[in-house]
């Protein structure tokens, strides 16, 4: 089991991430301080399965319950409103969350050993920079300040960040293009 006030580095299906427990101000902070990201940009929720990431969520519109069946787990990031527990630290004071559930086994076996299995997340790299490129680089450039698990089968990671989509609307609205066509 994970501590919940470590800050993890890890493989996903689209690109490396960096996350931690979304309930923990002092780790979602450091992830900030770390990566030199502007404090108004938000991070998103990961887990393994939808069903860890609903109570963050007030209310997921009937075609955001087709978008989850069609593409996930997979290189799509949904954002819906967020609820209570969900702290704004994580989203930036926004009142919506995205949240996404990566094809990706390894980062399951984080996210299942993890407390509450929901981690609040970003890309790992340095903003403005791309994201590390495999795990050797990880380690090299966050090794000292993150726990990074190395992958158990190094894989092909896809290296395009996910396909963005608000669902807060009457119809869904694609805030990013990524792998994934809607």
């Amino acid at each position: 089991m994970y501590d919940k006030n470590e800050i993890l580095g890890f493989e996903t299906d689209t690109v490396w991430g960096m996350g931690c427990h979304p309930l923990n101000k002092n780790s979602v902070e450091k992830i900030y301080q770390i990566k030199g990201r502007n404090v108004k940009k938000p991070l998103i929720l990961m887990s393994s399965d939808i069903r860890h990431v609903v109570p963050y969520i007030k209310k997921i519109p009937d075609y955001g319950h087709t978008l989850i069946k069609k593409y996930f787990p997979g290189a799509l990031t949904l954002i819906f409103e967020k609820e209570d527990i969900c702290p704004d630290f994580v989203t930036s004071g926004f009142n919506t969350i995205g949240v996404r559930i990566p094809n990706h086994k390894g980062f399951y076996g984080i996210a299942e050993n993890f407390e509450g299995k929901v981690l609040a997340t970003t890309s790992l790299n340095y903003s403005n920079q791309n994201p590390v490129a495999d795990y050797n680089e990880a380690k090299l450039k966050f090794g000292s300040i993150i726990n990074v698990i190395k992958p158990e089968i190094e894989t092909n990671i896809q290296g395009i960040a996910s396909t963005v989509v608000l669902c807060t609307k009457d119809k869904p609205v694609i805030l990013r293009q990524g792998n994934i066509f809607i």
